[in-house]
């Protein structure tokens, strides 16, 4: 693949938002080879670290697949470009990130993807269905929140706020998913198992059966035990990925 052409920024950030800049355009390029984009739409970010107000966007309109560690869009809480880079950003996607770093001091990265799958379940009635470890792993801990149509009144962050809670995932009627996690890597891990718990949930309806159920206490045990087998083993998932990517194309880390 021909490598992309950018105007690098890494002369111009500090070592550890750079390092936020590669794990970020990694993400970009994970969510693109699983399927998870709708052409330019959606949009994943992560907190400028040691800062409360500030955080990185995609370049819009750039395709997922292109993004590169130099092209991300740095913003602070009232929208500005902190830092030229030839693009700008997508409204919704500030409103809609803007208000997960207000609202949540921990969330170091967050993602908004409308998936087919994801579309689908946010207009069924009825629990995602904890059928699978990823399945699990969300039984009882996915918010709600209602359609409002384009993202970009300033007063649905309140809201959305609201509805979230403390969860790092939310259910959009008719729209998608938003998900928050403490940094890039773990963001992408609760985005990844909330996509495929969803397609096995929409796989098992689809069949009409029965569906088998379980006790809330058997279901607490299998979450904990595999919330602790995934936190022992991330940061080498995390390199792996990046491992991964880089066999295919290292543009991203430009």
């Amino acid at each position: 693949m021909t490598a992309i052409c950018n105007n690098s920024v890494r002369d111009s950030v500090a070592e550890e938002e750079w390092k936020t800049r590669i794990d970020l355009a990694a993400f970009y390029r994970l969510v693109a080879l699983h399927g998870m984009t709708d052409l330019v739409l959606g949009h994943l970010s992560a907190r400028v670290p040691g800062t409360t107000d500030q955080f990185l966007l995609n370049p819009y309109p750039r395709l997922f697949e292109l993004i590169t560690a130099s092209t991300l869009v740095k913003v602070n809480a009232a929208g500005d470009v902190l830092l030229d880079v030839g693009y700008n950003y997508d409204i919704p996607a500030y409103t809609i990130h803007g208000a997960v770093y207000e609202a949540r001091p921990d969330a170091g990265s967050a993602a908004h993807t409308h998936t087919t799958a994801a579309m689908a379940y946010s207009a069924l009635p009825g629990e995602l269905l904890p059928i699978s470890p990823k399945g699990i792993r969300f039984n009882g801990s996915l918010a709600f929140h209602s359609f409002e149509g384009i993202f970009d009144n300033p007063k649905e962050r309140a809201r959305l706020a609201d509805d979230m809670g403390e969860l790092d995932a939310v259910l959009l009627e008719n729209h998608g998913y938003l998900v928050c996690g403490p940094t890039v890597p773990e963001c992408w891990e609760i985005l990844y198992d909330l996509e495929e718990a969803t397609k096995s949930h929409l796989a098992a309806l689809s069949t009409g059966a029965a569906i088998a159920s379980r006790s809330q206490a058997a279901l607490a045990k299998d979450r904990d035990r595999l919330t602790a087998e995934r936190t022992a083993i991330r940061e080498e998932s995390w390199a792996s990925q990046l491992r991964f990517l880089d066999r295919i194309d290292t543009s991203f880390r430009e």
